[in-house]
């Protein structure tokens, strides 16, 4: 079966998602910016989520998680908890 490891950002509005996505891709560290920005308790982590397969998180998020590339930021991606930047660190089919 699949398997992800993946990183996110989670804030309440697109607007905000859409800057920190800005400020990443202007450099920042994806790390730094989901400890000082984050509202999941993963943003503690810099926003590491661990290792998941399909299915275990939501569907939004899974679509995202194994189809994007590797090592790219994604988003923002809206789910029932607000807006993601997700960044998959790395996948096996």
């Amino acid at each position: 079966m699949a398997q992800a490891t993946a990183r996110h950002i989670l804030v309440s509005d697109e607007a905000k998602c859409l800057a920190l996505k800005a400020d990443i891709e202007g450099g920042a560290d994806f790390g730094d910016v989901a400890k000082a920005n984050s509202t999941c308790p993963s943003g503690a982590q810099g926003g590491d989520l661990g290792s998941f397969g399909p299915g275990m998180m939501v569907p939004e998020f899974d679509k995202v998680v194994f189809s994007a590339p590797v090592n790219t930021v994604q988003g923002p991606v809206k789910t029932q908890f607000g807006y993601h930047l997700l960044e998959v660190t790395s996948r096996t089919d």
